[in-house]
């Protein structure tokens, strides 16, 4: 039996991680201070820590015994790193970095890490690759390439192999969380589909013509238990449906009214991603079509 550790397994991403693992018949443990996650995402069938990734103590007890490390733990929205930089900083980075320190004399098989396609900012190379040149527009983006980074010199030098993910716009069951007091920032799918079911208008920022590349969270999971299986190790993948959707169209496709206000300052204009990378080193192919994805939301 294969054992791993999700950082952030009660959040959105690392719980979909945390499901795919368990009905693949690994054990797997949770590390998660909840600050933005919820305790009824992690299933009893995995052992929990409630623990800061900043807190060596913590991550080196949910360490304990694993193999793989799965690090989606993160402060993950873009605007309001530039309203608190320095605690971004703290968990992004300095997270990252006790993660790793730890994963050092863990004898892993593999460290997955959980990136952003971020830090390619205003690109004029669509769809992008991963060899694209980085345009870090806010702090999110700087922590999350900065991190990778990190993860990727580290696990050379201390020999544990390392595999970061660059995921595009993530969407899908769980996205929206009702606590989390930065729901404003969350993926335009889940707000979107949580407004709908309030019988609220859809805000738009902007004139909505702006593009996203939306991959769903069962796709995501299946990218990293695809690179914590492979010989990969040093590599960088991107994690995209591979196809541009505007905000106009989400909106289209979720219905009824909406209101415009002004666009936020510090994001990209569009975001494409070329996924050519990780189909051929890594054979994963995303399966969930925008239209068939957003159906589970609404």
């Amino acid at each position: 039996m294969k054992r791993a550790l999700v950082t952030g397994g009660a959040g959105f991403i690392g719980s979909h991680i945390v499901n795919l693992l368990l009905d693949e018949g690994w054990s797997v443990a949770v590390l998660d201070d909840l600050s933005t996650g919820r305790r009824e995402r992690v299933p009893d069938s995995a052992r929990f820590v409630q623990g800061s990734i900043t807190d060596a103590d913590a991550v080196r007890e949910a360490l304990e015994g694993a193999e793989y490390l799965f690090h989606t733990a993160a402060l993950p929205r873009i605007q309001p790193s530039f309203d608190d930089p320095i605690a971004h900083e703290r968990v992004n980075v300095l997270g990252t970095l006790t993660c790793l320190e730890a994963a050092k004399d863990a004898g892993l098989k593999k460290v997955v890490v959980s990136s952003s396609a971020s830090c390619y900012g205003n690109t004029r190379v669509l769809p992008t690759p991963e060899d694209a040149p980085i345009d870090l527009l806010n702090p999110y983006a700087l922590q999350k390439y900065a991190a990778e980074q990190y993860a990727l010199i580290l696990g050379a030098r201390n020999g544990v192999p390392v595999v970061s993910l660059r995921y595009f716009n993530v969407y899908g069951p769980g996205s929206y969380n009702p606590d989390d007091r930065h729901n404003a920032y969350s993926s335009v799918v889940g707000v979107f589909a949580h407004l709908r079911k309030m019988g609220q208008p859809l805000t738009v920022t902007g004139d909505g013509e702006q593009t996203r590349d939306y991959v769903h969270a069962a796709d995501v999971a299946r990218a990293n238990l695809c690179a914590a299986l492979s010989d990969a190790a040093g590599r960088v993948y991107n994690v995209a449906y591979g196809q541009p959707t505007s905000v106009n169209r989400i909106a289209d496709l979720v219905g009824g009214p909406r209101v415009y206000v002004p666009e936020r300052k510090g994001e990209a204009r569009d975001a494409w991603g070329d996924i050519s990378r990780i189909r051929s080193e890594l054979g994963w192919a995303p399966r969930i079509d925008m239209e068939a994805g957003l159906k589970t939301l609404l």
